[in-house]
């Protein structure tokens, strides 16, 4: 690992963290120099501004998880069979994949954040660049749950990426049980989250 790459990966690590703790406008770039241990010069280096700081973090997740859900779509729907559960499970799965290998419960605070904070800009750069995604999942479940309009469609869709953002976020009540292992536990979120989202479309 380069230095250049060390410094960048420690500052966006830190602004993940924080942000997800205290939100976007209650930390500053100094307390993120702080806990990454560099100096402001490196975030202006490696940034320029807190904004595109912000929105590096959102691309260093996004990007990755919106390739994994288009594969997987792609995959759904090259099956004759293809059906809304085995679509949904392409828009979910990748999301609990990339938290359990990413320590995505921060991520997805922070994806929370940027709603809850009313953050303009930040929806604005998640509308631009991965709208397109809830689009193509949108189609897709047209083409097996036909009949929706297109706001019941995207009602639901929020309804499903806020119930997938609660799961990941660790909130809820639910833990994983003694004895069972961190993978088994995820299948079975996997599995009720889908039964659960399905019920919804149906309905």
């Amino acid at each position: 690992m380069t230095q250049a790459f060390s410094t960048k990966h420690r500052i966006l690590g830190a602004a993940e963290e924080l942000f997800a703790r205290h939100g976007f406008g209650s930390t500053s770039l100094r307390q993120i120099t702080s806990h990454a241990d560099v100096n402001i010069a490196a975030v202006n280096y490696h940034f320029g501004s807190k904004e595109n700081l912000v929105e590096e973090l959102f691309r260093r997740r996004m990007d990755q998880m919106s390739t994994d859900r288009r594969n997987a779509l792609q995959k759904a729907l090259s099956d004759k069979d293809v059906t809304l559960e085995s679509v949904l499970r392409a828009y979910i799965e990748p999301a609990l994949q990339m938290g359990r290998k990413h320590n995505g419960g921060h991520f997805v605070r922070i994806l929370a954040r940027a709603y809850a904070e009313q953050n303009d800009r930040l929806r604005k750069f998640l509308s631009e660049n991965y709208g397109s995604v809830q689009r193509d999942f949108a189609k897709a479940i047209d083409q097996v749950r036909p009949g929706l309009s297109k706001e019941q469609m995207y009602l639901r869709l929020d309804f499903v990426a806020g119930a997938l953002t609660y799961t990941l976020s660790e909130f809820g009540m639910v833990k994983r049980a003694a004895g069972v292992s961190e993978a088994q536990h995820l299948d079975k979120l996997t599995d009720t989250l889908i039964s659960f989202c399905s019920a919804g479309f149906k309905s």
